[in-house]
Formats: structure tokens, sequence, C-alpha cells
């Protein structure tokens, strides 16, 4: 064994020497794996190197050094690890000068707590040295068991486990009998943006549902994801969206780069991650891992209160939380909560510890093909279920706007306005009028979202801002830091609209209703001043039932 001092190099080593070091690395079992970006087989290299060194027992490594982020949790909890290492940036860009990413799941197969995260840290500020054994890399493409030095190495199927993992979820007969006996009238097409869910996607649509090849499109994972950026939705995802209109194609599906986000976008429907939580939570019952009732329901503050709906009507308890799956993952742990989302594309269930691209295109695969079955003479798809939805829970319009790479003084002025708004009671009871729609707009409260944890009793705090008007209406804005350049400020906006209000209004253009609601927003945060951006840089907008935008 070898020790090296530490002081500005060697980045990589000393985060996992970090790790090693802020948790019982002698005598554990960890999971490795990644989304297979640039820099990932070598960085499996160098964990091994240092996690023998530090007296792991046993390291479980996906082939090729990958693992999808759901994968890489159920490897996890099935081969009851300790914890596991991931190598990914979710969502980001890939390649020599894009992002990369280190992250410590632990033995539940979640997000490492702030508890453990904090003491990580706190050894990054102050490590002098890390240490390495001196041994031949090992192949990472050949599956089996191996010895690197006095560790245990098995080199595992990245798929297979998953695959069945999600064989014990879903009705896979049902989707199977439906897609093959509406082969024409219901196409299907999966986009893997090059990222790490296209191997799963072959081996579920392709080896074992029967699609033809033409379901699936980019599904070979690329460390830089093809040049592009692997985030599911309707700007990053334009290959999907393109290829889904041209082709008239009913169901069309998108995962991002390490494989927890998902985009459901049929011919003219897009379905909000808000409106799509919602749907999979009414429908649970015709899940079969969901045969025996659901615990709660749960989603992220910004997202928007569709699922709120469907508990209350159902008699469930639910829960508002900050973003970030930890918070979702301590309420199933504690047996309290079976579906959550986000509306950042995150939707997820407490069979695995993380968000899950792949289960929740299962998840509406095996909905549409029980409605269906459930209504022989009419094909159900995407828009008839949100029809459906909005004329029993009514329509929560509901649109995002990302501002990126933006300047991080203008976004720190733009929250230290509505802060000090808080503190003063400014703004309360103020009403604005939107200049385009006349429309007035009184403000009820602003205040900063923090969250006690039911559980072992945390308490989060500043999760974003949220100005919340009397008429139900919200904006929230919050500050995010999951890219590597500037910052990322998000501004989320909402409009309940009941069952009562008919179809013709529920089926409407979510840009046009939510049109003067944004000017306000705009107009109460000074939002293009501190940016300095006309306009967003990406929009997440839902489609009215009718597919207009």
């Amino acid at each position: 064994m070898q020790i090296f001092l530490s002081y500005y190099q060697h980045y990589t080593e000393n985060f996992i020497q970090a790790i090693f070091d802020s948790i019982k690395a002698d005598g554990a079992t960890l999971v490795i794996g990644g989304d297979g970006r640039y820099f990932s087989p070598e960085t499996v290299q160098t964990i091994l190197k240092i996690g023998s060194a530090n007296g792991v027992k046993k390291l479980i490594i996906g082939k090729d050094s990958i693992l999808s982020t759901p994968a890489a949790s159920n490897v996890i909890r099935k081969y009851k690890a300790d914890g596991g290492i991931l190598l990914t940036a979710s969502h980001n860009p890939g390649g020599p000068n894009n992002d990369f990413g280190i992250k410590y799941n632990v033995s539940n197969g979640g997000p490492a707590p702030e508890n453990v995260t904090n003491k990580i840290y706190e050894i990054t500020k102050t490590i002098q040295k890390y240490k390495v054994i001196e041994a031949d890399p090992i192949d990472l493409s050949v599956i089996g068991e191996k010895k690197y030095g006095p560790t245990e190495v098995l080199i595992i199927d990245s798929v297979a486990d998953y695959v069945e993992l999600l064989q014990g979820i879903f009705d896979f007969q049902l989707i199977k009998d439906f897609l093959q006996n509406n082969a024409e009238s219901f196409r299907i097409l999966f986009d893997g943006l090059h990222g790490v869910t296209g191997p799963y996607a072959r081996a579920i649509l392709v080896d074992t549902l029967g699609l033809p090849e033409a379901s699936i499109q980019n599904c070979v994972a690329l460390p830089d994801f093809g040049g592009g950026h692997p985030d599911p939705n309707l700007t990053y995802a334009h290959s999907l969206v393109e290829v889904v209109e041209a082709r008239n194609i009913q169901f069309g599906a998108a995962s991002d780069g390490d494989g927890d986000r998902n985009m459901i976008y049929g011919k003219g429907a897009f379905v909000t991650p808000s409106d799509s939580v919602a749907i999979i939570a009414d429908w649970a019952h015709v899940i079969p891992y969901f045969k025996g009732g659901v615990k709660g329901l749960a989603r992220s503050m910004p997202t928007s209160k569709a699922i709120d709906l469907v508990a209350q009507k159902k008699g469930l308890e639910y829960f508002e939380v900050p973003t970030g799956w930890k918070f979702f993952g301590n309420l199933m742990d504690a047996g309290r909560l079976s579906i959550c989302g986000e509306e950042s594309f995150g939707t997820g269930s407490d069979h695995i510890r993380e968000k899950d691209g792949i289960w929740a295109i299962m998840a509406w695969l095996n909905i549409i093909a029980a409605a269906n079955k459930e209504s022989p003479n009419e094909l159900i798809g995407i828009k008839e279920l949100l029809k459906k939805h909005y004329s029993v829970y009514g329509r929560s319009f509901f649109s995002r706007y990302d501002y990126e790479e933006v300047s991080s003084e203008g976004a720190n002025k733009l929250v230290a306005l509505l802060d000090g708004a808080i503190t003063s009671s400014s703004l309360a009871n103020k009403t604005y009028k939107s200049k385009s729609t006349n429309q007035d707009f009184t403000i009820k409260s602003v205040t900063n979202f923090s969250y006690t944890d039911p559980i072992d009793g945390s308490v989060s705090k500043n999760q974003g801002q949220v100005v919340l008007f009397d008429d139900g209406s919200r904006v929230v804005f919050r500050l995010s830091g999951t890219g590597s350049a500037g910052a990322t400020v998000r501004l989320y906006v909402e409009r309940y609209v009941g069952p009562e209000a008919g179809e013709k209004v529920l089926a409407g253009d979510t840009a046009e209703g939510l049109k003067g609601l944004i000017e306000v927003a705009l107009e109460i945060s000074n939002l293009k001043e501190f940016l300095g951006r006309d306009e967003p840089t990406v929009i997440t907008v839902s489609m009215s039932a009718e597919g207009d935008f």
C-alpha cells in the first residue's frame, strides 16, 4: 500500500478518500457504477485502488462501469450492500469539457443524508493524503468474480437485476398483449438521448415486450451523450418530439443521462411531471405492486398540487417536501409513502430509493394497457387519460421557466429582494395588474419554504420563495446548483381550475392561461433586470388535451 500527500492536485482521489474516511470502509460491501459519461472507467479503477487500500471487503461493479442510478439503488438493496459510489452528473452534459460527478448512496439505496454529505465535505477541506494499492487494472467488460488485492470484486450484468425488479412490479403480460394487439394503432418510441438507459430500454421494450427495433432510438450509451444535453424536456429531447410529431406516434418517452428522470410525450400530448405522478397515483390499483394498497403520496414543494387532490379523494396521507429525493426516502423507510414525484421530471415509488425514469414509463404503459382492457371499443391513449383526469380532479395549469448559467450576483440579488419582502411583509395584500390580460392578482403571502421531517425531526430551511395569491395561484422562485457554470434560477407558476369549469376551459392553452400570472411574477421579482435575460433558457409547459402549446 502507498500513501500519497494531497494538496491541490488529485481531486478525484481526494474526494474518494474523503468518502472512505467518512464511512466505515473496513469490511464494507459497496456498489460501483454510473451513467457511462467520460472518465467513468478510469474513476472505477481509482476507486478499486483506494477502496482496497482502505479495507473494503467487496466491490460490486456494473459491467463496463455502467449502472443507471435506479439500477444502482436496486443493487444496493438487493445485495444488502453498505452503500454505493455513483459516477454521474445526472442530466447534465458529459465529455472532456463538460460535467462529471461522484455521488454516495447509503445502505437503503438512496442519496446520502446531510449528516453524511456534510461529513464528507468537512473532510475534503482538510484532507492531506489518500491511500492506494498498486495492482493491475481489472477488465470491467468481463462478468464474474475477481480479486483485487485483498478485495473481492464482482462484475455484474448492468441490466439483468433491474429488469427482474420491474417484472415483479408491472403486469408485463398485459402490456405485451395490448401492444401486440394494437401494433398499428398504438406505436411507441423511446429516446435514450445516448444516456445510460439505452441498454435497459432495449432489454425491456425490444427483448422482453417484443417491440420492433424502430421503437427505440439513441439507445447507445456514449461518454459525451452524442454531444447532446441528456435532459428529458421539450427543449433538449427535441429528437423525440420531432419524430413523434412527424410519424404520428401515440406514445413517446425519454430518460436522462443517469436514468432517474423521464418525459411522457405522445402526438400532440405532453404530460407535465406534476400531472404524470398524479395520474400514476390515481391508477395505482391496476399495477400489481400496489395491489395491497398505497401507503401515502408526496411531491416536492415546487411541483403542482395535482397529486394532493388524488390523495384527498382517496383518503391518503400526503406530504410536501423540499426538492431532493432523500426527503422521500425517509418517508418510505418509515412505511408512510408509496408514490412521489418532482416537477423536474422525477417520478418514483418505494421499490427503490431513487427516482426512476424507466419505472415511470412502464407505469404509464401498464395504466394504458389496463385502461384499454376496461374500454375495449375505444383506444385510450395519453390525451384520453389526461381528459379523464381533468374531468374528475380539475387541472393545475403549470409551467416552469429555467434561466440557466446566469450571473450568481444577479441571482442572489433576486433572492435578497424576495427575502426582504418576507421580512418586511411589504408585498402582503398588494395587488398587481397584468398589462396584457388586465387580470388582477392580490398577494396573500410571501414565504420561504421550510420543512420539518416528520420522521427524524430535522429541519430544512430556505428551500424557495413562495408567493401565494388570494385566488390560490402561486409562483415559486428557487436557485439550483446541479450545473457547473453560473447559477440557475427556476420560476414555477401554478393556477388551479376545478372540474366544474368544463372540458373547453380544462383543455385550454397553458401559456395563454398563465400569461397574466407570469407577467406579474416577473414584475414582482425584477427578474429580467437582475438576471439580464428577456427569455428563459428552457420552458416546461403543459399542453392542452387538444394538443395546443
